[in-house]
């Protein structure tokens, strides 16, 4: 069974990860009785459920690109006051 990252992980909701663990519990167990046909279903599932939780990493990793661009923008432009000057 494939892992997620520890950043998709940190963004599961509490049913999502509680989920997410029994999951893998599961996998891990039908892939010690060599039973990789219905492992491979159950990774399809985890697939499944951390679309979301990649999805919000993506927006986060968006966001934080949008806010990083807007104060570069604004060193270059000179409106950015930094506190000393303050």
């Amino acid at each position: 069974m494939r892992h997620c990252s520890v950043q998709v992980r940190g963004l599961l909701t509490r049913d999502e990860l509680d989920r997410y663990n029994a999951l893998m519990e599961v996998g891990s167990y039908l892939e010690s009785q060599s039973r990789y046909d219905l492992a491979y279903t159950v990774q399809k599932e985890v697939d499944a459920l951390i679309q979301p939780a990649i999805e919000r990493l993506k927006d986060k990793g968006r966001e934080r690109d949008r806010a990083t661009a807007e104060y570069l923008a604004s060193k270059r432009s000179g409106d950015g006051v930094d506190e000393d000057d303050a």
